[in-house]
């Protein structure tokens, strides 16, 4: 068990050595889709999850994402999108689609995206359900307009959505980017994580058939999955934290050591990610999860994210402002993980609820 979990260790070490440190200038300047390490990740067993219990599971790639968002929390990004889709084949009682789609999913061959914000948002209360279905034979016809959704793509690409058939009824489905009727509009005017294959999805009568139904009951459903998809989230902020911390570290003793005189110090920021990681570890020591216990430190992990990367740009001064320096791109990767559905406002009403 431990050699196994060196070499997975050692492996991480190696895909992210060559298939993504070489890339993140270009995927934050350019827009560059890592989607080749995304795949290499599911080629190399890192998103197996067989012969692991449910926890096991979310530990492990948990780790995986917070490794990778250490260099580029834009690709770690896709690959939340990629771990909320594979959760959703995981626990569907669909086993036509889990048995179609989850080791090709797992394996790197099929990436899959979240399409989840709308609907997330629906249940809080925040907006209406862009998505409607209309039974027709053998399955669904469905309409509407998802203004954003990640880690999508033309070919092998494929993402969750949410449907409303009436009042009473909700549907999530497993959709193909190549379905007829769907139109992709590519988006690549944020301030940062454009490499994030964001489209706005049109749906314009798009059949899905009864086997992509990944339930009949989406809030049921939701309620199912919605531990896991928020967990996925919480490494993000941990791996930038730790890269500001150490490009804190990494400038100590430029002009004369003048940073010491900054309030905040890397070590107020290690003692706060040491403190924030125990209690990711306590949570995790149970094996049923309350998602508001999830979105509570998710929420913390925001808000120390922020902090981390605030701090860093003091701490770098002038080179840390130049528009494609490491600590003005995780700045920018900060403030989109602050606003990365479930946003610092969703949290907020929903754990004052």
């Amino acid at each position: 068990m431990f050699r196994d979990v060196v070499e997975k260790r050692h492996t991480l070490e190696r895909v992210i050595e060559e298939e993504l440190k070489p890339y993140v200038k270009k995927i934050d300047v350019e827009a560059y889709y890592a989607d080749r390490f995304l795949r290499k990740l599911g080629e190399a067993g890192l998103l197996s999850s067989t012969n692991k219990s449910q926890q096991e599971i979310l530990l492990s790639e948990m780790r995986v994402v917070e490794e990778t968002a250490k260099i580029c929390m834009t690709t770690a990004f896709c690959l939340w999108c990629h771990l909320a889709a594979l959760t959703y084949v995981r626990h569907t009682s669909n086993e036509t689609l889990k048995n179609k789609f989850l080791s090709s999913l797992e394996s790197g061959d099929i990436l899959g995206g979240t399409g989840l914000s709308n609907p997330m948002k629906y249940y809080a209360g925040l907006e209406k359900l862009h998505l409607n279905a209309k039974p027709t034979e053998g399955g669904y016809i469905l309409s509407g307009v998802l203004p954003s959704v990640s880690n999508l793509g033309e070919k092998q690409h494929w993402f969750g959505v949410i449907a409303g058939v009436d009042e009473n009824k909700l549907i999530m489905c497993f959709i193909p980017c190549d379905a007829e009727g769907l139109k992709l509009k590519e988006k690549v005017e944020y301030l940062g994580v454009n490499g994030s294959a964001t489209y706005a999805c049109s749906f314009n009568e798009v059949f899905v058939p009864n086997e992509l139904v990944l339930s009949e009951n989406a809030s049921a459903f939701v309620e199912q999955i919605r531990p896991a998809f928020i967990s996925y989230q919480i490494p993000l902020g941990l791996g930038v934290t730790q890269a500001s911390i150490s490009s804190i570290e990494k400038v100590g003793q430029k002009q004369n050591g003048c940073n010491r005189f900054l309030k905040k110090q890397s070590c107020d920021l290690q003692e706060a990610e040491r403190q924030l990681q125990e209690k990711v570890k306590d949570l995790f020591s149970n094996e049923t999860l309350n998602w508001k216990e999830v979105a509570r430190i998710r929420l913390e992990t925001v808000y120390l994210t922020l902090e981390a990367v605030q701090a860093s740009m003091l701490h770098n001064g002038s080179a840390g402002y130049l528009r494609d320096s490491a600590p003005s791109r995780r700045l920018r990767e900060a403030y989109f993980f602050a606003n990365l559905t479930p946003t610092v406002k969703h949290l907020e009403k929903a754990l004052h609820s």
